[in-house]
């Protein structure tokens, strides 16, 4: 039975037009259209949802607006039968936390398409731990595949190491025998990077280099950048012969200025990460990937949990550049 009212982080615009964000009660009858209704355990904070948070047009698209790119929790109520009431299911990307309302709620409704059965190996917490940081880092994995980089073909980097695609890109590529070298500005992270796996940890301006240059020293078999603007630009110049960069962040800027040198004359390979909108084979395939043979021990190292009433302050860190690792969000009835 869903409740009439359900506990949630609305944002809306109060008397004065400004844009606020608090935890409080939403009509339930106001969810949107879809064949599952999903009661939320956990969901997490992603850069995407501290930008929801604030009411950004460009994520939150209409107003009033429940942030959650990511939920994971039970089937209450669904209308197809490969979604049976008491299933445990997760929901990443598509439109949720986004065109509609998101995970920082007790309550999620979404089409079936939609949703992940929870796979066996994971808990509903873990699922929420990766959630779609852990995703995108496993979505970069299989990019370097699918361009032949190996753990014998050269060291690799991972920029913003410290956030929560950073962190789980040094796991999951340390795990799979990788060379990582993590790149982080947060020199006090430097062992808790070693201790996740990275061989080698620098500073940010290892990676950046603003010179007009069209080819900088061959030094990467393969980068996943989180970073964007000259870092991006920096490695996609420093990459080895048919080296890969998966790109899959702008916190450092939206704009690339290149030449097509790299391209030409060392084969450097970019892919663009989309998470969001992952076609549903391959995103269930990777999520079977990430509850076995690309399960991560340790999980435990890059979390911190906390209760939906304290998300604002995970918000604040998110949008400083304070946050470290993932913060997953505790949802249900712990937000009583």
């Amino acid at each position: 039975m869903i409740p009439p009212v359900m506990c949630c982080y609305l944002v809306e615009r109060d008397t004065a037009g400004n844009i606020v964000g608090r935890v409080t009660t939403a009509s339930t009858a106001d969810l949107p259209p879809g064949e599952a209704t999903i009661a939320v355990h956990y969901s997490s904070a992603n850069y995407k949802d501290a930008l929801a948070a604030q009411g950004h047009p460009g994520v939150a698209r209409r107003l009033p607006h429940i942030p959650g790119i990511d939920a994971a929790g039970v089937v209450v109520e669904s209308s197809v039968a490969s979604l049976p009431s008491g299933a445990e299911v997760l929901v990443t990307g598509d439109e949720l936390g986004a065109g509609q309302w998101g995970g920082w709620a007790e309550f999620i409704r979404v089409p079936a398409e939609w949703v992940v059965p929870l796979p066996t190996g994971l808990t509903l917490r873990e699922a929420m731990i990766l959630g779609t940081a852990g995703f995108t880092a496993a979505q970069c994995v299989q990019a370097f595949q699918r361009q032949g980089i190996e753990p014998h073909s050269g060291p690799v980097v991972v920029t913003g190491a410290t956030g929560g695609v950073g962190s789980l890109a040094v796991m999951l590529l340390a795990k799979l025998g990788y060379r990582v070298t993590a790149v982080t500005g947060k020199t006090g992270r430097h062992d808790w990077l070693r201790s996740l796996g990275a061989a080698e940890v620098v500073g940010r301006e290892a990676v950046r280099d603003e010179s007009d240059r069209p080819l900088l020293s061959s030094r990467w078999a393969g980068a996943v950048d989180t970073v964007g603007g000259a870092t991006l630009s920096t490695l996609i110049r420093s990459m080895q012969h048919r080296g890969c960069v998966a790109a899959c962040g702008l916190v450092g800027g939206h704009e690339l200025h290149l030449t097509v040198y790299p391209f030409l004359l060392r084969g450097c390979r970019l892919e663009g990460i989309d998470s969001a909108h992952c076609p549903g084979p391959q995103r269930r395939e990777i999520w079977r990937l990430l509850a076995n043979e690309w399960r991560l021990a340790g999980l435990e190292r890059v979390a911190s949990e906390v209760p939906l009433s304290d998300v604002g302050r995970v918000v604040a860190d998110l949008l400083a550049g304070r946050s470290v690792g993932r913060p997953v969000i505790r949802i249900g009835a712990s937000t009583r």
